[in-house]
């Protein structure tokens, strides 16, 4: 069976740097980077060329079971025709004759015995250089770029300010700019109205939960009169000790969260008395444990202490004693 074993080669360099021909030697692959011939102009793509190794000639199986696979014989016949085509080259070297591989190289004996290899170099096996070839780009002629650089460019030139309008334009500047950041400071005009959040897990745990039960004992035990709340001076604080007003009639609580678990509210309840408070637990209707911070006697004052603790209890909302 007749086999093109230099075809298989050629194959193989392009995806490897090392393909050994069994008992003869290995062909390598030298990477070399894009380079630029000044004295020419020419530009060069990267290239793989390619180098001979007369030691590496050893067996590693890989044009052996290329051929094997390809050709579709096994393994044992495709090395009996690796070395069949190896001994016809040993004889053709020994007699002085030139071995050519195509687009590989050229074999030849020297006078001491041992093989030469001589690399095609117009075949680049590189394959991210596929299809580039070598170009020339000459400098153009005729240009100085010096000229170019040194050139005078007529402008008009620059009219400097008088000092008497520098020093008027700060007066009127220096003002607005004052006004600029003193309102923001001392109002509410450019807050942003951004919702307190809280990393706090028995807030929220169970809150979300229930929220729709919450929502509608809410709805049921507001005031039908909506009553105008003045906003918070800056003299209440979070940290004021308020005790609770506990009046049989008209009593509103500020609730702060409801639980379906009696242990999360005994915890909200730890934390509000290390704020300062009086709570305790309300039983709800719907079997849910309320946390009431406070109790006041008017709606009011109960959307105002609400309104003070929000921040650190978000969710907080007042609930009217039945």
């Amino acid at each position: 069976m007749a086999v093109d074993v230099t075809a298989f080669i050629r194959e193989l360099l392009f995806g490897h740097d090392c393909v050994i021909v069994p008992g003869f030697g290995g062909f390598i692959g030298n990477y070399t980077p894009a380079r630029i011939d000044k004295s020419t102009g020419t530009f060069y793509p990267p290239v793989k060329q390619i180098s001979f190794n007369r030691n590496l000639n050893h067996n590693d199986g890989l044009l052996v079971g290329r051929i094997s696979i390809s050709s579709k014989i096994n393994y044992g016949d495709s090395r009996n025709l690796v070395e069949e085509f190896v001994t016809g080259l040993r004889k053709k070297l020994e007699k002085g004759e030139k071995v050519v591989f195509d687009n590989i190289g050229s074999f030849v004996n020297n006078h001491e015995g041992n093989v030469q290899f001589e690399p095609d170099r117009k075949v680049n096996y590189h394959l991210d250089s596929y299809g580039l070839e070598p170009f020339q780009c000459l400098p153009l002629e005729g240009y100085d770029v010096r000229r170019r650089i040194i050139r005078h460019v007529e402008k008009d030139p620059v009219k400097q300010a008088s000092i008497r309008k520098v020093l008027w334009r700060a007066a009127v500047i220096i003002p607005l700019l004052s006004l600029l950041v003193i309102v923001p400071l001392k109002t509410d005009l450019f807050k942003a109205k951004v919702e307190a959040t809280t990393m706090n897990p028995l807030v929220t745990a169970e809150f979300e939960n229930n929220k729709k039960a919450v929502d509608e004992a809410n709805y049921s035990e507001s005031p039908k009169t909506e009553e105008k709340v003045k906003p918070i001076s800056n003299e209440i604080t979070l940290t004021e000790v308020i005790a609770p007003v506990f009046s049989e009639t008209n009593a509103y609580f500020v609730i702060t969260g409801s639980f379906k678990l009696k242990e999360n509210a005994d915890s909200q309840v730890n934390m509000l008395k290390e704020e300062g408070f009086t709570p305790e637990i309300v039983t709800a209707d719907n079997g849910f444990y309320r946390v009431c911070a406070m109790m006041c006697n008017d709606m009011k004052t109960a959307v105002i202490k609400k309104d003070s603790i929000t921040k650190k209890f978000p969710g907080t909302w007042v609930s009217r004693k039945k």
